[in-house]
């Protein structure tokens, strides 16, 4: 049954636009901000537009007014913006550098063998997102500075074998300054090899530049610490999660005045935090963070040594999504927003009305001329009695007089939130505006709907969140402007596993099937990926231990298990370079299906990871996507 979120029965009126195409899609800028420059008078921001050509992206940097304007584009940001890497009082700069710790390689072991390309190893995390262990560990370096020039800069992780920037997806923002400038503050999982496999306990570590000792500020926590930063008053503040192995746990904000740490967030059992800033009071964090099928801009107090309670605050409202903030001018906030039918751009945001302006206009003139997707939130009723939020994507032009083929999008994750996201690959406003509606539902696993929702995925993959799936698709059939024989299921990641579970299950509803990087056998998976806290925390355990009742129950999940009711037409897309959801995934499903004689097709992207991040490549995805759907739907 259906609950409709006070909405009206609607009709759109086609206009004189275009579709958006594959094409178009790669040739929108992409906005991504630098930050507020020194005198606050300027956003500084960068615009990325691939070029099919080339195969790669060109890249100009503008800066523009906090109050709205026509952008310049400049040279140089680091003349406008501060340099954080050097200290607030002047003496030092820090940076990173790969430096070798250990001979992996066949020619670093034998010198006399200079063209070997063999690995030795002796542990795990052999290899990593797309890149196999070569020795190297990236770490932090300190080094006078005066004069617009560095001295001899000292390792201050020497001899140690980790990262930081943690790999793969750490940063600038894993290394910052104590704002009395004597102390490095610096974020790594200090574990190595098969222990850093097992493992999310990232700490928080403080380098003191004069004494030449390193500290562990957060070592009574055993899960994630990250992001740090300060205000300031020298107070700190992180994202911390609590649980090791569980890399969705919920994600709160801590507080440290250097004698008590507060948690600001742990109050509000929906709110798992995406990313903060400190306000230009110091008492002020705003935050970003999914809610019911959206992410939204925040803001706590942090009480001090008050101890009174931290009282969060929701500033934005509205079917868009809060990518980020990027500095403060005294009541506007800047940030980055999107939604389905528009790519990111910046806004400034008013603190306490909530009140938006958009400050960059990058992709103005291409969304003008593509004829618009209405997203609609809908309710239904899930097999436990549950009410469960589903996103409806229509074609441009909608007419409900009319039925469409309609397809069910299956988010990845497992634990990611469904939002009002605009991406370059599961582009809903595309998908729709080649004719079909898109049902997208935040089934088991979804942020923004309480910890207990998120976490019912965990240990039952084959459980109540593929009910919530066929939840979602069977109440959307059930309208008239449904073509119920066209009916086709998609997804990546997590998505592309449910799309192989499907696969056993749909008993005919579906007519055809796309999975991109999909986990098909938990066996092998568990034996060839590298995060290996994923897998242990995901299925409880490992396969071999025949006593965890709850292990053997997650790996009799596995779609190995059920190819025996496979029947119907799939495509299925691998990465070659994804040690994630690595090779033999893809290549096991396809090799099934074809033996059984099942109409398939597979998509082999060899210098892809688990994403797709070259134009051209992108584009192949794109065209063979919809050429499949419009063989088979």
């Amino acid at each position: 049954m259906w609950y409709w979120a006070g909405l009206a029965l609607f009709s759109l009126v086609a206009e004189a636009q275009t579709n958006l195409s594959p094409e178009q899609l790669w040739k929108l800028g992409r906005v991504s901000a630098s930050g507020i420059s020194k005198d606050k008078k300027y956003v500084i921001y960068s615009v990325g537009t691939p070029d099919l050509e080339t195969n790669k992206t060109n890249r100009k940097t503008y800066r523009i007014p906090v109050t709205g304007g026509t952008p310049e584009e400049i040279k140089d940001a680091g003349e406008y913006l501060v340099n954080s890497k050097i200290s607030p009082d002047g003496k030092h700069i820090i940076s990173s550098e790969a430096v070798r710790e250990m001979d992996i390689t066949g020619a670093d072991k034998y010198k006399d063998l200079p063209k070997s390309d063999a690995y030795v190893f002796t542990s795990l995390n052999y290899r990593h997102w797309d890149t196999w262990e070569d020795g190297k560990f990236d770490h932090v370096f300190v080094a006078p500075y005066a004069n617009g020039k560095a001295g001899t800069a000292k390792d201050i992780m020497a001899g140690e074998k980790f990262d930081c920037p943690q790999k793969p997806f750490g940063g600038d923002e894993d290394y910052i300054w104590n704002p009395d400038g004597k102390r490095v503050l610096y974020v790594t999982k200090k574990k190595f090899g098969t222990d850093y496999a097992v493992s999310t306990n990232t700490d928080l570590f403080e380098y003191d530049i004069e004494k030449g000792t390193t500290v562990n500020l957060t070592k009574e926590n055993k899960g994630y610490d990250v992001a740090p930063a300060y205000n300031e008053k020298g107070q700190l503040a992180w994202l911390q999660m609590k649980r090791d192995g569980y890399e969705a746990d919920k994600q709160d904000i801590i507080v440290s005045d250097g004698k008590v740490k507060m948690n600001l967030t742990q109050q509000r059992d929906d709110v798992h935090v995406d990313g903060f800033v400190w306000g230009e009071d110091g008492r002020t964090i705003f935050f970003w963070a999914a809610t019911d099928g959206t992410v939204q801009l925040f803001k706590v107090n942090y009480p001090g040594l008050t101890r009174m309670a931290a009282v969060i605050t929701q500033i934005t409202k509205g079917d868009f999504d809060i990518n980020g903030v990027h500095g403060q001018v005294g009541n506007q906030l800047v940030v980055s927003r999107s939604d389905m039918n528009r790519a990111s751009e910046l806004y400034t945001v008013d603190i306490e009305s909530g009140d938006m302006k958009q400050l960059t206009h990058v992709n103005d003139e291409v969304f003008s001329g593509l004829g618009k997707c209405k997203t609609e939130r809908k309710w239904v009723t899930t097999t436990d009695g549950k009410k469960m939020l589903v996103w409806v994507i229509y074609p441009p032009g909608f007419d409900p007089a009319k039925k469409y083929p309609t397809l069910l999008y299956c988010q990845g994750g497992p634990q990611s939130a469904l939002t009002q996201f605009y991406s370059y690959r599961w582009n809903f406003q595309l998908m729709a505006s080649q004719g079909y509606i898109v049902v997208a539902p935040n089934r088991r696993g979804m942020p923004g709907h309480g910890t207990k929702w998120n976490e019912q995925v965990s240990k039952d993959w084959g459980g109540q969140v593929i009910k919530d799936y066929l939840s979602a698709i069977d109440a959307e059939a059930k309208q008239p402007y449904v073509d119920k024989s066209r009916l086709g299921c998609v997804g990546a990641s997590f998505g592309g596993f449910s799309v192989f579970a499907l696969q056993a299950q749909h008993n005919g509803r579906f007519k055809t099937f796309i999975s991109h990087d999909g986990v098909f056998d938990f066996r092998s998976m568990y034996g060839t990926t590298d995060e290996m806290f994923f897998e242990n925390w995901e299925k409880g355990g490992n396969y071999w231990d025949k006593k965890n009742a709850v292990a053997q129950r997650s790996f009799s999940q596995s779609p190995s298990n059920f190819v025996d009711q496979w029947k119907t037409p799939i495509f299925i897309i691998q990465g070659g370079k994804d040690y994630r959801v690595p090779i033999e995934q893809g290549l096991q499903a396809f090799q099934a299906a074809q033996l059984k004689g099942i109409k398939s097709k597979l998509l082999y992207l060899p210098e892809e990871n688990h994403w797709v991040l070259s134009a051209q490549n992108a584009i192949v995805w794109q065209r063979e996507f919809f050429s499949w759907l419009k063989e088979t739907l």
